[in-house]
């Protein structure tokens, strides 16, 4: 298949996608984003506010099974990527050296297009600055049905560097499910809870969530949904 040919290709299964996606979102009740087991705890650190991520693995909103996949599925290497969404697409590497059964997770929900037509529904401006994604039920409190642990790759220092991916969770270390943040920003997390396993890199693309960021959250404050929605339409995995 040519080049020009496997580009139409790709575009004509994204046009199908996003077809069904605005049909199975126009059936679905508005939802209204709650912080609710979205928070695993509240610091104070140097007079800033610190919201710790959290995220609770059992509401599940698809029709399909998902089970969690052997560390050795993420092959000791280096993967690539992209992350395609209404706000703009985002390339990304993952490290399946250092957090194997996090990028094993990772990959095998991105094959099985679990996390396609799902929101980013939580945006942090104060204290910390992250988008987070990967909830089915776009609440803060669904994932894939499993959860997994303990916490891998983890900077002692709690520093995130911009660019950064890594796994939310709830308060323990094992409570890993779908749910990931992009650190738009420098970012220091509190590392007394046990830290939270950083598995990937943007390597193009932070542009597009610094421009979410900036339009703020939809109610103005330092943490809730985000003013502009963020639909992942896709996540493709090499």
């Amino acid at each position: 298949m040519t080049t020009s040919k496997r580009e139409r290709e790709r575009a004509r299964r994204r046009e199908e996608k996003w077809t069904q996606r605005q049909a199975q979102a126009r059936a679905r009740k508005q939802r209204t984003w709650t912080i609710v087991g979205a928070v695993a705890a509240l610091a104070v650190v140097g007079g800033v506010v610190v919201l710790a991520l959290s995220a609770n693995s059992d509401a599940v909103a698809t029709d399909k099974t998902f089970t969690l996949p052997p560390p050795s599925a993420a092959e000791d290497r280096e993967w690539t990527g992209e992350l395609r969404t209404s706000a703009g697409d985002i390339e990304f590497t993952l490290d399946g050296q250092a957090a194997p059964q996090t990028v094993a997770s990772f990959v095998s929900l991105a094959q099985g297009e679990f996390f396609d037509g799902t929101q980013c529904h939580r945006l942090t401006t104060s204290g910390i600055f992250v988008l987070q994604c990967g909830d089915p039920t776009g609440t803060g409190t669904g994932g894939p049905g499993y959860s997994f642990g303990p916490v891998e790759n983890t900077p002692e220092d709690g520093f995130f560097p911009a660019g950064t991916i890594a796994m939310a969770r709830a308060q323990t270390t094992d409570s890993h499910g779908s749910q990931f943040f992009l650190v738009y920003e420098d970012t220091t997390l509190p590392t007394d809870t046990g830290g939270y396993t950083v598995f990937g890199k943007i390597t193009s693309g932070l542009d597009v969530v610094r421009a979410v960021a900036d339009a703020g959250t939809a109610d103005g404050a330092p943490d809730g949904s985000p003013a502009t929605p963020v639909t992942i339409e896709g996540v493709e995995t090499q």
